[in-house]
C-alpha cells in the first residue's frame, strides 16, 4: 500500500493538473415528485420534469461547477436527443464527446421522488445507447492534457463497457494518470458480484462508493467498517454516507470523517454524483483527500435542494439574479 492512501492523500497525476476526463453515461431523466404513497391503479399527482442527466453527465457537469476548468465527456446517446444533450453539456461547462449510436435511443431514466419522504427517490432505468459504450468508441489521445480519469460504474454493467474500463484504465496506468470509479448501483451490483468487481476495479486508484455499495460489495454491515474493508483492495476509498457525510479510507483504516453540510431536501437526485464531482474538481486543485471530501459535501448539499441530477448552469445562475434584482 502507497503512502500516499495511508495518509489520506489521493495518488497524484502529472504535474499541472490537467483535465478531467469522465466516461460514462449520458441520460436523460423524467424526474416525477409526488407527495406520499404511489397510488396503485389510479391517478398519483405529480410535478414532472424531463432534464439531461446520467450519473457521468452528473458528474462532469458538477466538476465544471465545483471550478474545474477542463472537463471533458465521453459518452453514447441516440440520435434523437443528441443535439439536446450537447448543448446541455456545453452549457454546463463541459466539453462534449458524445458518440452518436446509428441504432440505440438515448437511455432514459424515470426517477420517482416522494417529497414526503426525506426526497428519497426511485429509479426505473432503461439505460439505452449508454450501455452500447465499448473499445471502438475509445483512443488513447483522449488521454491528451488529462489529470485524472474518472469511470462512471453504469459501465460495469454491460460487456462492452466492463471492456472499455479495462482499455481505459489500462491505459491511463500507462501513462501514470490515476483512475477513479464510482461503483454507482447497488441494485446491478448485486448481479454483478464483487470477484468480478474487484477485478474490473485493478487499475482504479480512488472508489468512491454510497454507503449501500460499500456494505453490498463488502457484506459488512456497518459502513465505516465496509469503506475501511474496500480500502484493503482499493488504494483509497471516499464513502459517501447521506446526511452523515462522508468517510476517507485506505490501507483497512478510516483515516477522516467529514460531516455532512445541513440541507433541505427537495430531490436526492445526482447527489452523490455532485459529491464525485466537486471532489474530483478539488482532488485536481491540488487538496487532499479529506479536504476534497469536504467540498464534495458541499456540492452534495447543493445538489439535493435543486430537482435534478446537474448543477445550475451560467445562464440560470444570471437569470436567478436577474429576477432578485428586479424583485429587491
Amino acid at each position: 500500500m502507497s503512502s500516499e492512501a495511508l495518509s489520506g492523500r489521493a495518488p497524484a497525476g502529472p504535474p499541472g493538473g490537467g483535465a478531467l476526463l469522465v466516461v460514462g453515461d449520458v441520460v436523460t431523466d423524467v424526474v416525477a415528485r409526488h407527495r406520499g404513497p404511489l397510488a396503485s391503479g389510479t391517478d398519483t399527482v405529480a410535478v414532472i420534469r424531463t432534464l439531461p442527466g446520467g450519473a457521468g453527465a452528473n458528474v462532469a457537469c458538477w466538476a465544471a461547477h465545483w471550478g474545474c476548468g477542463d472537463v471533458r465527456l465521453l459518452g453514447r446517446v441516440g440520435a434523437e436527443s443528441a443535439a439536446w444533450h450537447e448543448r446541455a453539456l456545453t452549457a454546463g461547462g463541459v466539453r462534449p464527446l458524445l458518440v452518436v449510436d446509428p441504432q440505440a435511443s438515448t437511455g432514459t431514466v424515470i426517477c420517482l421522488v416522494d417529497t414526503d419522504a426525506a426526497a428519497e427517490r426511485t429509479f426505473l432505468t432503461d439505460s439505452g445507447a449508454s450501455l452500447r459504450l465499448a473499445p471502438a468508441d475509445w483512443s488513447d489521445s483522449l488521454l491528451d492534457g488529462v489529470g485524472r480519469l474518472h469511470l462512471s460504474g453504469y459501465l460495469l454493467f454491460s460487456e462492452s463497457g466492463r471492456a472499455l474500463v479495462r482499455t481505459a484504465s489500462g491505459a491511463a496506468r500507462a501513462r501514470g494518470i490515476p483512475v477513479s470509479l464510482d461503483p454507482a448501483s447497488a441494485g446491478f451490483l448485486v448481479e454483478l458480484g464483487l470477484p468480478r468487481f474487484l477485478g474490473l476495479v485493478a487499475d482504479v486508484d480512488v472508489l468512491l462508493p454510497s454507503r449501500d455499495e460499500a456494505r453490498l460489495l463488502t457484506g459488512v454491515p456497518d459502513g465505516a467498517d465496509a469503506a475501511a474493508e474496500l480500502s484493503r483492495h482499493v488504494p483509497l476509498v471516499v464513502a459517501k454516507q447521506g446526511a452523515d457525510g462522508a468517510l476517507v479510507a485506505g490501507g483497512g483504516t478510516v483515516l477522516a470523517r467529514v460531516p455532512a453540510v445541513p440541507a433541505t431536501p427537495r430531490d436526492t437526485t445526482g447527489a452523490g454524483d455532485a459529491f464525485t464531482g466537486a471532489f474530483l474538481a478539488a482532488l485536481l486543485a491540488g487538496v487532499d483527500a479529506a479536504a476534497a471530501a469536504v467540498e464534495g459535501c458541499r456540492a452534495g448539499a447543493r445538489a439535493v435542494e435543486r430537482v435534478g441530477g446537474r448543477p445550475p448552469t451560467p445562464q440560470e445562475r444570471a437569470t436567478t439574479t436577474d429576477r432578485t434584482s428586479v424583485a429587491g
